[in-house]
């Protein structure tokens, strides 16, 4: 397996581990604290699916706690659908929010706060959550 191959089958899911947490409601964040190795309290959040990428994104935008220790740490971990999964953090943007919020639109339908989770906060904060070794930055 070449480098590239194995960098590849480490950043993304296997196809019944995603359906599993994009059908669930459970997911709980974990970013590392600031020394890199201890783990920060399993925040619950909403995650979406979109092709073969889980997403996150911050209530609160930029000021989410757990979004803010995400960017700076880069790694942790998630609970979710039975699962505990170290895992890797990516700030995205661009065109991929419009199918992001598409996602939520299907997944929240109905709820009061699915308005502030497709708002320009939220978008501002989406993160890609991949499966792999968690290394603090």
């Amino acid at each position: 397996m070449t480098v590239q191959q194995s960098k590849a089958a480490t950043s993304t899911w296997q196809k019944d581990e995603l359906r599993r947490i994009a059908e669930a409601d459970d997911l709980h964040i974990a970013p590392f604290r600031e020394d890199g190795v201890t783990y920060g309290t399993p925040t619950w959040i909403w995650s979406i699916a979109v092709e073969d990428a889980l997403y996150v994104r911050g209530y609160n935008g930029q000021n989410s706690r757990w979004y803010q220790a995400a960017v700076r740490q880069k790694a942790g971990l998630i609970i979710a659908a039975g699962m505990t999964k170290e895992v890797t953090f990516e700030v995205v943007d661009g065109p991929i929010n419009d199918r992001i919020d598409d996602a939520y639109r299907a997944k929240y339908r109905g709820s009061p706060y699915l308005s502030p989770m497709i708002g320009a906060r939220a978008r501002a904060a989406t993160v890609r959550v991949m499966p792999g070794k968690a290394k603090a930055a």
